[in-house]
């Protein structure tokens, strides 16, 4: 299935794991919410993610508890409203992020957070208690609640470097590398999300009206859109990764691959909302972020492997991409101990 809009019954049984017990009552609460039972033995089934929602809400109203009983105390119903409605009464995106973790802090037992700004960088730790781990489905609750109000209050996505996750890595992953980041990183010291900072200082202004559509269409409308597998874009982003950067064609060179013209080829990404330049940049990106995570290579190795002339050239693009230098995206990322 390749229709857009869509999440992985891999979540579906992830989110009826600790919120509703096997058997007959399953069987109930997948048919109220519109999903066929016989879907959780397919491995690659897909359902709508207004369906998911409609789940979501089930088992919400079902538990009164918008976190699935996954945390000792229960995120009563009307948690992510008065999330909300807290947040978008301050100024800027940092303020009410400050505001959402506090909140969430005292709700939550096993999910205490803070927002760290790091010059040019931010980061939303967790402070979880030692030795407990959650496993990756409670993390990424957490993350789409946390990301999915921000995006709204600011009115735009936030993009996200990376997410470092103490657990395990688990069987499943495509949905969560779509919904935040493909920079996961699993089995670290610490759980946290990280981001440029410039986006703590963009302006919160919602209003009520705004706030009830959004509560109306919720959790929806906090689900990234999943991405379409067939677009050109997703094919090109693959075949850019699978070859050295040096070595990546001109847009004719391209275009002449794929059996289209380059006119095309501009106007059929141009549809998607995207151009070409852009996907290199993003495949380039997405390499840097994971290579600057090994200390054994270099700077020079890094700008090599890329395709640039020299380290000065990586140094500007990288900080165009991500608003901070590489260095310190380096320290930040292997500052394990701080």
């Amino acid at each position: 299935m390749s229709e857009k809009d869509t999440i992985s019954l891999h979540l579906v049984r992830e989110a009826l794991l600790q919120s509703c017990s096997p058997g007959i009552d399953t069987f109930e609460v997948l048919n109220k919410a519109g999903i066929e039972p016989t879907l959780l033995g397919q491995p690659d089934a897909r359902i709508a993610a207004t369906t998911y929602a409609r789940l979501w809400r089930l088992l919400a109203r079902r538990m009164d508890d918008e976190f699935f009983g996954m945390d000792p105390r229960k995120l009563k119903s009307g948690s992510l409203a008065f999330l909300c409605r807290a947040c978008m009464a301050q100024a800027t995106l940092g303020a009410s992020l400050e505001t959402g973790l506090a909140f969430l802090s005292l709700m939550l037992e096993r999910m205490p957070a803070q927002l760290v700004r790091q010059q040019s960088l931010a980061e939303i730790v967790l402070l979880e208690p030692e030795p407990e781990v959650n496993r990756a489905f409670t993390y990424f609750t957490f993350w789409m609640i946390v990301h999915g109000v921000a995006c709204w209050l600011a009115g735009r996505r936030i993009p996200i470097l990376a997410v470092e996750l103490r657990c395990p890595q688990p069987e499943y992953c495509d949905d969560y590398q779509v919904m935040f980041s493909d920079n996961l990183r699993f089995n670290r010291p610490r759980t946290r999300m990280i981001f440029s900072a410039d986006c703590l200082d963009l302006p919160v202004k919602r209003s009520a009206e705004e706030l009830k559509r959004f509560l109306a269409h919720a959790p929806a409308n906090i689900l990234v859109k999943y991405r379409d597998p067939d677009s050109l874009a997703t094919r090109i982003k693959h075949d850019l990764r699978q070859i050295p950067p040096d070595t990546w064609p001109e847009t004719d060179g391209l275009a002449a691959g794929l059996f289209i013209s380059a006119s095309t080829l501009r106007r059929r990404l141009a549809e998607e909302g995207q151009t070409y330049q852009g996907l290199k940049d993003s495949v380039r990106k997405e390499l840097a972020v994971v290579w600057l995570a090994e200390p054994q290579i270099s700077f020079a190795e890094i700008a090599a492997r890329l395709g640039f002339a020299d380290t000065s050239s990586f140094y500007k693009a990288f900080r165009k991409w991500v608003g901070s230098n590489p260095g310190h995206y380096r320290s930040l990322i292997l500052g394990e101990s701080d």
